[in-house]
């Protein structure tokens, strides 16, 4: 890529204006160049705001002309390194943060049309503001923006009922490497004119263009919604209750997460106002969420039924059903502080993989074999989304072990855990992406005839290779 000298840096930034153009030599650009889990620290001499799609536009335009390389940027929330440049000095930021205007809003249709930049849980109230729901629900709504989670095709917990981003996409706006507009903003549900266009930009880290807004599906609010704590002796019996829980609420199962019990006891022990929903320990632990369109007594009722019927069969130890909003919104924090509350545990080896369900339990004990061979000490924090085949498998270095020590093991580790994944005919990233993090790793795990595909649209789309370079392919 060519560096920009500073004439060029007045180019672009004349496009966005002073005021929306960051020079590293006025500001600290650390916010913009350092991913989310400090593993890759970058530099650029250049982050621009664009306001518009036409500024986009404008930008990949001369980008092209020039040969600039261009990193796209949302929320930084995710864990990759997708959105970070590399050292160089040669890649400009172009954050969506200024796009974030809702453009459209069809409560009859079910659709809501978005700039890339809106936070995801502006969208959410959005929604929820017109009596709709917009079901992708994660730890970093607060933050992350809709473009980003529309570039790592988010999962999170509602995926076992509503899909991941990808299914939540009805049409896109999106800028080509070349600066052209693709303006696929339609709210079809269905289209079968060709190729599937905006799934190419799904889940393609800004290596393919820029999105810059997107149609998306929304849903009736449910009219009742239970939130149950169930302890359960082991992932084989949890995986029981999942079955017993979709076979009485079908797609009223709208979460279910499997948590071993070092992950609860580190938010226990780190998250301010944390609560053992229990009275005695227990190994593993189901979080799940039941809704009903009907009404909140048809929730409750279905939720004690299956709770009951666990108990009856031995599928749980235990169950505990949230009385109230606050009880909900309390079960709920407890998991989603478990990420937060590992990194108070020193280092951390992480892993987002996905199998086929019905193999979570095979790939923990596994799993669970290959780190006690290769880390004595080490902990194992497990948690996820067991309903769609996702778990965070995270090892934590032992107790007052030696960080760097541990943390040298990571490449090692992982690979074993690959290895494993993939012979369960799973995936080494099932939500978090490819980015830089796992971009060699992508290519050692897919087929020739998978990466030359991929290549291929790359090439198509970016033939000079100045979108998001170093990423994913």
């Amino acid at each position: 890529m060519n560096a920009p000298d500073r004439q060029l840096l007045e180019r672009f930034s004349a496009i966005v204006g002073s005021s929306n153009a960051i020079r590293a030599e006025d500001a600290d650009l650390t916010h913009y160049t350092q991913e989310n889990r400090h593993i890759f620290h970058g530099v650029t001499p250049l982050v621009l705001r664009p306001g518009s799609t036409e500024e986009v536009s404008a930008i990949m335009r001369l980008a092209f002309e020039t040969g600039t390389a261009i990193v796209p940027q949302g929320g930084h929330t995710g864990h990759a390194g997708g959105g970070a440049p590399d050292d160089s000095n040669t890649q400009i930021v172009v954050t969506m943060e200024r796009m974030n205007r809702l453009r459209a809003i069809d409560i009859a249709g079910n659709t809501m049309t978005v700039e890339a930049g809106m936070v995801l849980q502006q969208v959410q109230e959005t929604a929820a503001s017109h009596d709709r729901l917009f079901p992708l629900s994660l730890a970093s709504q607060g933050s992350c923006q809709i473009g980003g989670n529309i570039s790592t095709n988010a999962g999170g917990t509602g995926v076992i009922a509503y899909g991941n981003t990808r299914d939540l996409v009805l049409g896109l706006e999106a800028v080509l490497p070349s600066g052209d507009v693709w303006n696929g903003l339609r709210k079809l549900r269905k289209d079968n004119t060709g190729y599937s266009l905006k799934n190419l930009f799904i889940g393609a880290e800004g290596t393919l263009g820029i999105v810059t807004a997107a149609v998306l599906k929304l849903f009736p609010r449910p009219k009742g919604r239970e939130v149950a704590f169930a302890a359960v002796a082991s992932p084989h019996q949890a995986l029981g209750l999942l079955n017993l829980a979709l076979g009485a609420a079908g797609s009223g199962l709208t979460a279910f997460e499997l948590i071993h019990r070092r992950p609860m006891e580190f938010a226990l022990e780190h998250a301010p106002g944390s609560r053992d929903p229990f009275g005695e320990r227990h190994e593993w632990y189901v979080l799940a969420e039941i809704s009903s369109g009907r009404s909140a007594g048809d929730a409750r009722a279905l939720a004690e039924t299956i709770f009951g019927e666990a108990l009856e069969a031995d599928l749980a130890l235990d169950a505990v059903l949230a009385e109230s909003l606050a009880q909900q919104t309390a079960f709920w924090k407890l998991r989603e502080d478990m990420a937060v509350a590992q990194t108070r545990e020193g280092g951390s080896i992480k892993n987002d993989i996905s199998v086929p369900v019905h193999l979570i339990p095979e790939f923990l004990d596994k799993a669970a074999v290959i780190v006690a061979q290769e880390l004595p000490g080490a902990r194992i924090v497990a948690f996820g989304h067991m309903g769609d085949g996702n778990l965070h498998y995270n090892i934590s270095q032992p107790k007052d072990g030696d960080t760097a020590a541990f943390l040298a093991r990571r490449t090692d580790i992982n690979d074993a855990i690959n290895a494993l994944v993939i012979s369960l005919d799973g995936s080494i990233s099932a939500e978090h992406g490819i980015g830089r993090l796992k971009r060699e790793v992508m290519a050692a795990t897919k087929s020739s005839v998978e990466m030359a595909m991929m290549r291929a649209v790359k090439t198509a789309l970016d033939p000079t290779g100045i979108m998001n370079p170093g990423k994913v392919v």
